[in-house]
């Protein structure tokens, strides 16, 4: 039986890491729930446990109940009967596989019903779950929006709706609309106080929304009169039950059909307010950003994991002129490179899922009592290690997603363009992950200030002190020369300075960070694991340097006189 949590081992080693120590004393509170609820973990080792019984139920489901839905997923769709979404019947089956196995609410603490989990195996699920059904991987993982509404909503709001979603019921967040996409503080849904219901109500149109209709809705809408910027934006919480809230249509997209992407028309919409007025853009939107791109990285590296595993397959199983293509070496360096990027990009993101763990744990003990000094120094380092990674676990795993498709379908060559093969849907499913939750120029945007403050590079040097393998000294080496061409690159830039010169050299040296840092961590793996990653570690270090010195050279034989030669006309 098909299982894609133990079939593939490199999940359970980056389940493994030592971090994880200090993530479990964190999240379990020295394991104060063992007495209280009889699922509680009594210690460390009971708590890895658990979430490794887990995964397997997650893979196990994956492996068969989604997988086998997967196709014909892609061919039925979701409906639009009236104002109102009906699932695809596959995706059905799917959800009530999930819930009845209790994979809901995840990450909530138990007092709510939920499993305490850290936000590490949360994400290692998501990761499962995409590489057989990508969009059903969005229907199901939109749950954690509930972490947004646990981190900013009141106690009244956290014991009405967590234990739902605990149980099953769906969410979305209701951010972009026709005229305010990246541009979120363009959003113009209007938010209105009924002093006479003493509620909220909500008028306007909401566009793009994923499982637009769900239970439970996260609405970014304009609160005050007469704004027109983020200052004026508010987080409300809309409830399906009061109803209000019409589908007008589902999109017709190029992949995640299983996904209904939806039009919604606001009508007198009843809400109430998540957390405090005027902060919806500016502090909560960017919380639930974060969490949802640390999703988007997590489906990323679960379809190009699809994508390897369909060409390695493929490749073994082809015959052309007398053998198998795998040995022919225009194909398996296409799988090598394919492998190697799927590595270094799951390094990174569960690097920062595991950042993002502490940081948002010592966040949830700050709420109890007030944290020592220690911890508070802890908080910040991890905080900042979290927000510096995510825009790079996020564009780079979605940009490798995209060429590790790319990659499978071209091995597949002719049978690859025909819709007989799963590649197809692969392929098709991959396109949306560098746009949605910000495109990768966003992610650049996001990233460029931990270039231009020396956070990346430090990290690097960091990273250059570290003990590995005798095998990985030599990649070592070369990494540090990789930093030392990124360090003169980003002095180059900055001396220059010129705002545009900046921006239009920001993407090349935000993937120069990205290439070292990557190469740093497969390092580490391939230490810990040869067995597993010391094949990977030296393609990607072929690859990173080659990227690199690219970059490099690009950066440097620019000049802010060029930047006419690039402008539209």
């Amino acid at each position: 039986m098909a299982n894609c949590y133990s079939d593939h081992p490199e999940l359970r080693f980056e389940m493994n890491h030592p971090l994880m120590k200090r993530i479990v004393e964190l999240k379990e509170r020295d394991f104060r729930d063992k007495d209280t609820f009889d699922y509680a973990p009594l210690d460390f080792e009971d708590a890895m446990d658990s979430y490794d019984r887990v995964l397997d139920i997650v893979g196990e489901i994956t492996g068969t109940t989604i997988a086998d839905n997967a196709e014909d997923v892609d061919i039925e769709g979701p409906h639009h009967e009236g104002d109102r979404v009906r699932y695809a019947s596959g995706t059905a089956e799917n959800l009530k596989a999930m819930v009845g196995a209790g994979m809901n609410g995840m990450t909530m603490p138990r007092r709510y019903d939920g499993l305490n989990f850290p936000i590490t195996p949360y994400t290692m699920c998501a990761e499962i779950v995409a590489t057989k059904d990508a969009g059903f991987g969005n229907i199901w993982s939109l749950q954690d929006c509930i972490e947004t509404l646990y981190e900013f909503g009141n106690e009244d709001q956290h014991s009405r709706f967590i234990p739902r979603i605990c149980a099953g019921e769906t969410m979305s967040m209701d951010l972009t609309e026709p005229d305010a996409g990246s541009d979120l503080q363009s959003v113009m849904l209007k938010a209105t106080y009924d002093e006479a219901e003493g509620s909220w109500r909500l008028n306007g149109v909401k566009r793009f929304i994923t499982n637009g209709d769900a239970d439970l809705h996260l609405v970014l809408a304009r609160s005050e009169e007469g704004t027109t910027d983020g200052r004026g934006l508010s987080m409300f919480i809309y409830d399906k039950r009061d109803g209000g809230v019409n589908v007008r249509r589902i999109e017709h997209k190029l992949g995640i059909q299983g996904s209904p992407t939806c039009e919604l028309v606001y009508k007198n919409a009843k809400a109430e307010l998540c957390g405090d007025r005027k902060l919806g853009l500016i502090k909560y939107v960017m919380a639930l950003m974060n969490g949802a791109r640390l999703g988007i990285a997590a489906q990323s590296v679960g379809l190009s994991q699809a994508a390897y595993d369909e060409g390695l397959a493929y490749a073994r199983d082809r015959q052309q002129f007398g053998k198998a293509i795998i040995t022919l070496p225009a194909v398996y360096d296409m799988l090598a490179l394919m492998k190697a990027k799927l590595d270094a990009g799951r390094a990174l993101l569960y690097q920062t899922s595991r950042y993002v763990d502490i940081y948002k744990a010592l966040d949830d003990i700050a709420r109890e009592r007030k944290l020592t000094p220690e911890e508070r120094q802890e908080q910040k380092k991890y905080a900042k290690l979290a927000d510096s990674l995510t825009p790079l676990a996020k564009g780079m795993n979605s940009e490798y997603c995209n060429q590790n498709t790319y990659d499978a379908l071209q091995i597949h060559g002719g049978s690859g363009f025909m819709m007989d093969y799963p590649i197809q849907r692969y392929a098709r499913d991959a396109r949306i992950t560098n746009i949605y939750e910000g495109t990768t120029q966003l992610q650049v945007v996001a990233a460029i200030r931990y270039v231009t403050n020396g956070s990346y590079l430090a990290q690097m040097r960091e990273f250059e002190a570290a003990e590995v393998s005798e095998a990985m000294k030599p990649l070592q080496a070369r990494a540090k020369k990789m930093a030392d061409l990124f360090e003169e690159a980003t002095n180059y830039v900055k001396e220059a300075k010129d705002q545009e010169f900046h921006d239009i050299c920001a993407r090349h040296l935000v993937e120069m960070a990205a290439d070292v840092i990557m190469l740093h961590l497969i390092q580490y793996n391939a230490t810990q694991a040869p067995e597993m990653f010391e094949r990977s570690a030296r393609v990607y270090a072929n690859f990173a340097e080659a990227e690199v010195l690219k970059h490099h050279a690009w950066v440097m034989n620019m000049t802010a006189e060029q930047l006419v030669d690039y402008r539209s006309e």
